[in-house]
C-alpha cells in the first residue's frame, strides 16, 4: 500500500508540471505598438500664392492660388464642360477658353497641362 502511495504522489508531481507547461505554451506575443506616422509636411513651393494670367483668369479666376488649386479648378472646367476625349481619356479637348492656356493646341495631353500651365503662373 505504501507504493501504491508513493507512485500516486510521484504520478501527481510529475502531471503537475506537465499542465503548467501547457498552459505556458499558447500565450500570444504582446502586440507592438504600431509605428506613429510622422505628419507630412507640405513643401512650401507647392503652397505659394501664384497670380494666373489673363487667358488662366478665364478659366480660374484672377485671384492669386497655389499652383495645386490651379490644377484642381482645370480639373473641374474640364469636367463640367465634357473637355475629356471619350475614347482616350488621357487627351484634353480645349475649348476657346482653354485654347490660349495650352498654346493655340486644340488637344493636350493631361500630362502636358502641367507645362503648360506653369507658362500662365507667375
Amino acid at each position: 500500500m505504501a507504493t501504491k502511495k508513493k507512485a500516486a504522489k510521484k504520478a501527481v508531481k510529475k502531471a503537475a508540471p506537465k499542465k503548467a507547461a501547457k498552459k505556458a505554451a499558447p500565450k500570444k506575443a504582446a502586440k507592438k505598438a504600431p509605428k506613429k506616422k510622422s505628419a507630412r509636411k507640405p513643401n512650401a513651393a507647392f503652397m505659394k500664392a501664384l497670380t494666373p494670367s489673363a487667358e488662366l483668369a478665364a478659366v480660374v479666376g484672377s485671384k492669386a492660388v497655389p499652383r495645386t488649386e490651379v490644377v484642381k479648378k482645370i480639373w473641374v472646367y474640364i469636367k463640367a464642360n465634357k473637355l475629356q476625349d471619350s475614347k482616350n481619356k488621357r487627351m484634353i479637348n480645349a475649348d476657346a477658353k482653354l485654347k490660349p492656356v495650352f498654346g493655340g493646341k486644340a488637344q493636350v495631353s493631361m500630362f502636358d497641362m502641367a507645362k503648360h500651365l506653369a507658362k500662365h503662373l507667375k
